[in-house]
């Protein structure tokens, strides 16, 4: 008898359980387009009846699979093609934005059917916001009404904080630019966006996602200059706006002039040369004066490691201002630029502690230069100086006012007398 087993027959087929959630559903969203559809006729222009039904429809529908067909209903009226063309083949409803009256009213309801949407639905805050960024880019296959009224709602939902202006890139697109397409957007959108905030606010947002420098990308390359920019919104009613870049555009120029003057400084160029350069700068950018000399004393002292101990940090600032004093002079011509030097140095040394003890010394420094004249501190001492430390530089101060006004004293005698 054989001790091997005999092999049991098997079956030539085999079936295998498949779970249900292994299994990949074909992207199909006609039977989702044609129940929204079907509830978006049947609730009209109520919009309050509109969110209630969107606020339902998502706990039998899938929201999270079919969120760009959702946005595409509620804005188009129907799915779209790429360019911003309803396809041809689906379901359509009579009732969306795009049909919609084009006033701030209706698009401030709009806006709140969508925020109820997003709050009730969190997880439609990114498809929303992709959304957005897409219908931007089709802006050329809509008309003109349905733009202005795409651009109002969008100022509203940026005011409400419902989406980031970091959307505002897709209007940055080339042909978009080319044709007029993105300024002419961009005035209704901020008009709406100020209609609800201020400038304050609207910069806010823009400096939170690094926009408020790429503004004057709406306009070609050949008009991309501040007094173009200025021009086409002051004229479109936007002042503030145009304000605002002016501002950014100086702000830019600051900065890349105090950067290139501390590149200058440490590679010891000329103050010739400096002083040449900032001038330039500053009839180029139309920087004030007073702005300049606050610029130049930050870049004066922040090429300096300075020495911790206090006994000899003011040695070294008197040696090392002794040696700029020259470019100092250069851009003190006027009264309000030698207040603003002196407030500079108040806060300077009050805000780095081993400078306490250096002022009054740094003060008569300059005066010697004739950087600072008389009138000047005399004035800083009596009303001008700034807050930070006030009570220990005016007794620093007490003993060369005093000074300085005995000496005006007598040199108002002497010319008495010589009358």
């Amino acid at each position: 008898m054989s001790n091997q087993r005999q092999q049991k027959p098997t079956l030539t087929g085999q079936r295998f359980k498949t779970r249900k959630r292994d299994e990949k559903e074909r992207f199909d969203p006609t039977h989702f387009q044609e129940s929204i559809v079907q509830g978006l006729n049947q609730t009209g222009t109520d919009l309050d009846a509109v969110a209630k039904f969107l606020d339902a429809s998502g706990a039998k529908l899938d929201y999270r699979r079919y969120a760009e067909t959702l946005f595409d209903i509620l804005v188009a009226g129907g799915m779209l093609a790429p360019g911003g063309t309803l396809s041809d083949d689906l379901t359509r409803t009579e009732f969306c934005l795009f049909t919609a009256q084009e006033d701030t009213e209706t698009m401030q309801a709009y806006a709140q059917v969508f925020n109820k949407l997003i709050r009730r639905y969190k997880y439609l805050e990114k498809g929303f916001e992709e959304e957005i960024k897409k219908l931007l880019l089709f802006l050329k296959g809509f008309t003109e009404s349905e733009r202005n009224k795409l651009a109002m709602l969008t100022g509203i939902l940026l005011a409400n904080g419902n989406i980031s202006a970091s959307i505002l890139s897709s209007l940055f697109n080339e042909n978009l630019v080319k044709e007029g397409v993105s300024a002419g957007f961009a005035v209704k959108l901020f008009k709406s966006w100020l209609n609800e905030r201020d400038i304050n606010s609207v910069a806010g947002s823009l400096r939170k996602v690094g926009m408020d420098n790429r503004l004057m990308e709406l306009f070609p390359a050949n008009k991309r200059s501040c007094e173009h920019f200025s021009k086409y919104f002051t004229d479109a009613g936007l002042k503030e706006l145009s304000d605002f870049a002016k501002n950014q555009q100086s702000i830019g120029a600051r900065k890349e002039l105090q950067k290139e003057l501390q590149e200058q400084m440490s590679r010891d160029d000329p103050l010739k040369d400096i002083i040449a350069y900032i001038r330039e700068e500053t009839k180029k950018s139309n920087i004030s004066e007073q702005t300049i000399i606050g610029i130049i004393w930050s870049s004066v002292m922040s090429t300096v490691e300075w020495n911790k101990k206090e006994e000899l940090v003011t040695e070294q600032a008197i040696k090392h201002l002794k040696q700029y004093s020259p470019l100092l002079k250069a851009f003190t011509s006027q009264g309000l630029s030698e207040l603003t030097l002196l407030q500079k140095i108040q806060e300077y040394c009050y805000d780095n502690i081993h400078f306490m003890k250096a002022f009054q010394k740094i003060v008569v420094l300059l005066y010697k230069a004739d950087v600072l004249s008389e009138e000047a501190i005399l004035k800083w001492y009596n009303e001008a100086r700034a807050s930070k430390g006030k009570s220990i530089f005016i007794e620093q101060m007490e003993k060369f006012v005093e000074w300085l006004k005995n000496a005006e004293e007598e040199s108002e005698s002497e010319e008495e007398e010589a009358d």
